[in-house]
This record gives structure tokens, C-alpha cells and sequence, in this order.
């Protein structure tokens, strides 16, 4: 009887450490996008992180919110992160992340806050540099808020957005802006990730005015969780569609553990 009771504990101590090991978090299911080279896979994470994957290589954009919300999903081969703000630089997620091989992708200020066993990964992009690596391309452009302030708590400089080339697909992020001529002066973009948080970057009406001017293909709002909850993504499609009803706006889910 004994032996069967400890038995019976040990299975029962392995089955409940075999569920935490594979329980898989909350998350939305991904999407694919047609490419030139294979299929773009977008995987929504949370907040303003979300997971690209694309000719074999993996993409991490401002990985956030603790690394359980990676778990599954390939290591990064490319990091992106577009500011210091810790919804976005987040050294925590980043330590219980596999991301020895991956390049990070930064603005200097970013860089400059990088614990230091990061910074041999990290290459410094500025607003309006390029780069060319593994078989995809990454243009910095600007991010910030308006009007143009030096206590702006996003000022024009010091944060990246991101176009990025995947197989003749250009795929925006905005990061934390506003709706500034830069953005609204995107040219042949085939998938946006834009955001609309109050009071840090756009409200609803004036990311949905940004995104009819530069006209995306697809657009996912993200990042949309501010000071007095989550945004109306519902009416930002609502009032994209009105105007344009050739874009796709995606609602998707970036709060699943929320819910």
C-alpha cells in the first residue's frame, strides 16, 4: 500500500510538471501572408511585440511582457526594438529568451541602455538608415509625438519605426508615434502594424487618418492599451473601412492573457 501511494504521488507530481511544461500561453492564432519567398507568418504576442517568421528566420519585435509568452515559438534570428520605454526595451524578457544568435536591431538610445551582454548583438540604425542582412532588409524611420517638444515623452530622433523587406512585402511598424508626415509619406506598404494608446502616442480617429493616407494593404492596430484601458479598435476599422474599404484592417487580439 505504501508503494502504490508513492507511486501514485510521483506520477502525479510528473503529470502536473509535464502540463507546465506544455500548457501554451494565451495567443491568437497566427496569420500567413503570400510572399515573393514562402509565406510571412504574423504572430500577434502582446502590447507592441509580435512575431514574424519568413524564409526560415524569426523575427522578434520589442519582445515584452515576460518570456512565457514566447514559449513554442523558434528563437529570434533578428530583434527589433524601437525605444527605451520598458513596454519595449523589457532586459527581463530578454534574459529568459534564447537570443544568443539573434542581431538586435536598435536606435542608440536603445544601445546605450542594452545590459551589457547584449551589446556585442546590438547594430545601431538611426532614422533614415538601412540595412541589408539575411536575405531581408530593415529601414529606420521616425517615431515620435506631436507637437514636437524636447519633453515630449517620445521625441523625433531618439526611437525607430521599422520597414521591413520580406520577399517583396514592405511591413511597417510604427512604434510609439503620432500620425507624423514621415508615416503619412509611406509609400507601397503591403502590411502596418500602427498604434493608438492615449496619451503616449495617437488616439483612433488619428491612426485611422494616418493610415488612409499611406494606404496599406493590411493593417493590424496594435499597441493600443493606454492610461484608461484598451482603445476602439472597432471603430478604427469602422472608420477606415468608410473611406477605403480596400484595406484590410485585421482585430486581433494583443491582450489574450486579459481576458
Amino acid at each position: 500500500m505504501k508503494f502504490t501511494l508513492l507511486l501514485t504521488a510521483a506520477l502525479a507530481v510528473f503529470a502536473l510538471q509535464t502540463q507546465a511544461q506544455t500548457t501554451a500561453p494565451p495567443r491568437v492564432a497566427s496569420d500567413q501572408i503570400a510572399t515573393k519567398k514562402g509565406p510571412l507568418t504574423v504572430q500577434p504576442i502582446t502590447h507592441g511585440s509580435v512575431v514574424l517568421t519568413w524564409n526560415g528566420k524569426t523575427i522578434y519585435v520589442d519582445p515584452y511582457g515576460g518570456a512565457e509568452a514566447y514559449a513554442g515559438l523558434a528563437a529570434p534570428d533578428v530583434i527589433l526594438i524601437t525605444d527605451i520605454h520598458g513596454d519595449h526595451l523589457d532586459p527581463k524578457t530578454l534574459a529568459g529568451l534564447s537570443v544568443g544568435k539573434a542581431l538586435m536591431v536598435v536606435p542608440k538610445a536603445v544601445a546605450d541602455q542594452l545590459p551589457a551582454e547584449y551589446k556585442t548583438q546590438a547594430r545601431i540604425l538611426g532614422n533614415g538608415q538601412k540595412l541589408d542582412t539575411l536575405g531581408m532588409s530593415v529601414s529606420a524611420i521616425p517615431m515620435y509625438n506631436l507637437p514636437e517638444a524636447a519633453d515630449a515623452m517620445h521625441t523625433k530622433g531618439r526611437g525607430n519605426g521599422y520597414v521591413l523587406n520580406l520577399g517583396g512585402k514592405n511591413v511597417y511598424l510604427s512604434g510609439d508615434t503620432e500620425d507624423i508626415p514621415e508615416m503619412r509619406a509611406l509609400k507601397g506598404i503591403d502590411v502596418a502594424f500602427v498604434c493608438m494608446n492615449l496619451p503616449y502616442t495617437m488616439n483612433v480617429d488619428q491612426a485611422a487618418q494616418g493610415v488612409l493616407a499611406f494606404k496599406p494593404g493590411i493593417v493590424y492596430p496594435y499597441h493600443y492599451r493606454g492610461q484608461n484601458g484598451l482603445s476602439d479598435v472597432d471603430a478604427f476599422k469602422k472608420t477606415v473601412n468608410a473611406a477605403n474599404k480596400k484595406i484590410d484592417v485585421r482585430l486581433r487580439n494583443w491582450y489574450p492573457a486579459a481576458q
